[in-house]
């Protein structure tokens, strides 16, 4: 069987957070692990600061931060970071 690709959706809780993660399952195929990350653990901060994230929501494909620049091409830009696309 591949590989899966890693989808982290880092997440405050807000509204805003659980409408970008909502999108990113909708999305994802199964060739993808989606996992949500709680920034209030002080794990996933840590995690957060090495990938240089400074707002949330935000999304890491396979380690790399992915950047959108507004919410409409939110998951244009995913999807051509790989969300939904087998290895």
């Amino acid at each position: 069987m591949a590989d899966k690709r890693k989808v982290e959706v880092f997440s405050a809780g807000c509204a805003l957070c659980h409408e970008a993660i909502d999108a990113v399952r909708r999305e994802a195929s199964s060739s993808c692990e989606v996992i949500e990350r709680n920034m209030m653990d002080s794990r996933v901060l840590a995690r957060a600061q090495k990938l240089d994230i400074r707002s949330v929501p935000a999304v890491a494909i396979d380690g790399k931060l992915v950047s959108c620049s507004t919410a409409q091409d939110v998951i244009q830009v995913l999807r051509a970071a790989g969300l939904g696309k087998a290895f």
